[in-house]
């Protein structure tokens, strides 16, 4: 079972988040906040063609982790609705929250829950949101292929090379017996202090909360990206290097990358669908979310398209979620979600 947020992902407001087969749906008053650093978006990309009445655009924005699962159900949900263009940007969690909470986007992916200081925030934007896990992951530590003399790294270790102020630059510095060479790090955008309130990547709040300790506590001298795919690129063409990112990047790329086991004091596991989805994988299995505005700002829920998009989602997210590489939940949680988006909708009539 994951442990919830201890700090800046707490919210009174919300319902605890429960990793495992059970589908989380929040309905709650949320803010926005400043856009400071959005404009380093990637640009969007669109859905493809279907076959209904449907038009309208969908503007979609946040998690890098969640981010294949979401266009692989654009692509999907383009087949069925050829007049409906889907934007997609791939900005990380906190930056996505910060448009969600300003009514900018209909969608915010999200590898973390919304926290209080970003519920806080948007109050004045008057936005309502819908919470809803579509899948689990298990945040990968990988290294180097030609790295052999690393199989399992402890959470101690993990939170010695990371944490701040760290000094950790060489491997032999890491474990007695392990070789005199230099180490060299990846990771994902950290938040810095005078961005604090902005929200950082889900992927660094998580790691830092769960490995180091403290919630945003990192050393910040490696080298980070937004987009894992810079990432894989990086570890992959480095001969020293360790990183860290969303299961499914490990996955679609297991011949560049060597997966590294975690012993958080019971013994070495590697993260895996049956260790990730049984928690057995701690402490990095994570839940994954999308977030859906419900107005009053944008009520995105009641536009006939959004909903399509969501319900489409939800029906076929058990298939998509495996095939990017994730832990998807069981079908009676998808189905769950479906019958409480109509009921955000109808409000039970």
């Amino acid at each position: 079972m994951m442990s919830e947020g201890k700090s800046r992902l707490g919210n009174s407001r919300i319902l605890p988040v429960v990793l495992g087969l059970a589908l989380t749906l929040v309905l709650a008053a949320c803010g926005g906040g400043d856009n400071g650093g959005v404009d380093k978006e990637a640009e969007p990309t669109a859905a493809s063609a279907s076959q209904s009445d449907l038009t309208g655009v969908i503007e979609i924005s946040g998690s890098s982790t969640v981010f294949p699962i979401t266009e692989s159900v654009i692509e999907e949900f383009g087949k069925l609705h050829p007049g409906v263009t889907v934007n997609l940007r791939k900005s990380g969690t906190g930056k996505g929250f910060v448009r969600f909470t300003r009514g900018d986007v209909d969608i915010v992916n999200a590898s973390r829950p919304i926290t209080q200081i970003e519920d806080e925030a948007g109050v004045s934007f008057s936005v309502f949101y819908l919470g809803i896990q579509v899948a689990i992951d298990g945040l990968s530590v990988t290294v180097n292929p030609n790295i052999d003399f690393v199989e399992c790294l402890t959470v101690g270790e993990l939170k010695k090379i990371w944490e701040p102020d760290s000094k950790v630059n060489n491997w032999s510095q890491v474990r007695a017996g392990f070789p005199d060479r230099p180490l060299t790090l990846y990771g994902p955008e950290p938040v810095r202090p005078e961005d604090m309130r902005l929200g950082g990547s889900g992927t660094f709040d998580y790691f830092t909360e769960n490995i180091v300790g403290e919630l945003e506590a990192s050393r910040l001298d490696y080298t980070a990206s937004v987009d894992p795919d810079v990432l894989v690129q990086g570890i992959s063409g480095d001969p020293n290097a360790l990183g860290y990112f969303g299961y499914a990047y490990y996955a679609n790329n297991s011949d560049k990358l060597k997966l590294v086991s975690i012993d958080a004091g019971a013994g070495c596991v590697t993260p895996t669908a049956a260790t990730i989805e049984s928690g057995e994988y701690e402490p990095l299995s994570r839940p994954l979310f999308i977030y859906v505005n419900t107005g009053p700002r944008r009520a995105s829920i009641f536009n006939p398209e959004v909903r399509a998009f969501v319900e489409f989602y939800l029906n076929n997210a058990g298939a998509i979620v495996s095939d990017v590489g994730y832990v998807p939940l069981e079908e009676s949680a998808y189905q769950d979600g479906i019958a409480r988006v109509e009921f955000a909708i109808t409000g039970g009539r």
